[in-house]
């Protein structure tokens, strides 16, 4: 499963808020900004930080995206 945090980075564009800002803000560091811009794992804590600091629910910020389904081989293709 993938995890996406394009939830977190629209908030701050509705919030006018620049990603610098929002790093020193909530006092996370470079590389792990760059984590949530690439939607790689990030530790929950730093999450929960963001939550408390931005006044939002983990689910505001966050989503799990469901892993692509395997491709039927041909022959099953036929029968759908």
């Amino acid at each position: 499963m993938a995890v996406s945090y394009k939830k977190l980075f629209k908030i701050l564009i509705d919030r006018d808020m620049k990603k610098k800002e929002f790093r020193e803000y909530v006092g996370i560091s470079y590389s792990t900004l760059s984590k949530l811009e690439k939607g790689e794992n990030t530790n929950v804590d730093v999450l929960e930080r963001i939550c408390l600091k931005m006044d939002c629910r983990i689910e505001d910020i966050m989503e799990i995206l469901p892993d692509q389904p395997p491709s039927l081989p041909p022959a099953e293709q036929d029968k759908n």
